[in-house]
């Protein structure tokens, strides 16, 4: 029995079709620059970061000690700006390590290049209906399963800034109270000097006075010796 000819023109069409379409090319290498995610996870820990250096402001600061506002101000906003670059340097660095150690850049970049691949598939009608796994290359099946460990590091990172955060602010706590501390310190030593100064001059009125009183002796054994001769 001879072949369909429409069968026949069909299959030739189909295995022209597979001889025309090219290999599919190698994927791009993942750029270490930060994409839209990797930024916008820099911008959130930003924010953050702004957030508690403003809450330890130099008015909030400064009411914490009111006697060196007072008597030194530019030591003490000397002092105050040398807590905050401290502060904001240590949060940075921990933050860089976590990007490094998790290699995050890479990873938010690799998952922005995958949401756009899909994006644009479903844009173009390029579903599973017209590429099989089967026609899939083994690196992007490799990339299709992950995926899921992407965003799963992307989730991990979000709740490790965020505990990041919370450590930051308890932080500015700690230093709130350690202010208060000193404060309490320098009002017992403001006590303290006052209560020296009241005994010194104590001290020197009673030597002033007893010098009086000595004088006086003097002066009357003087005049008692006097009238017996």
């Amino acid at each position: 029995m001879a072949d369909d000819p429409t069968t026949t023109i069909t299959n030739q069409h189909h295995h022209q079709r597979l001889a025309a379409s090219p290999s599919p090319p190698p994927p791009a290498p993942v750029p270490q620059t930060p994409g839209p995610r990797a930024s916008k996870l820099q911008e959130i820990f930003d924010k953050a970061l702004a957030r508690t250096l403003r809450a330890n402001s130099y008015a909030n600061f400064s009411g914490c000690f009111p006697t060196p506002a007072k008597h030194v101000p530019a030591s003490l906003e000397s002092v105050w700006r040398q807590l905050n670059a401290k502060l904001e340097e240590s949060a940075k660095a921990e933050f860089e390590d976590i990007l490094t150690e998790r290699d995050a850049v890479t990873q938010l970049n690799e998952l922005d290049r995958l949401v756009g691949e899909a994006r644009y598939r479903k844009d173009h009608g390029e579903g599973e209906e017209s590429v099989g796994p089967h026609m899939l290359s083994p690196e992007e099946l490799y990339r299709a399963h992950l995926l899921p460990h992407l965003m799963e590091t992307q989730a991990k990172l979000d709740a490790r800034i965020g505990s990041v955060q919370v450590e930051n602010e308890e932080l500015a706590g700690k230093v709130q109270e350690q202010r208060a501390e000193m404060e309490r310190l320098l009002s017992g030593l403001e006590a303290v000097v006052a209560d020296v100064e009241g005994a010194a001059a104590a001290t020197t009125q009673f030597t002033a006075e007893n010098r009086l009183r000595q004088d006086a002796a003097q002066m009357d054994g003087e005049v008692k010796a006097r009238s017996e001769i």
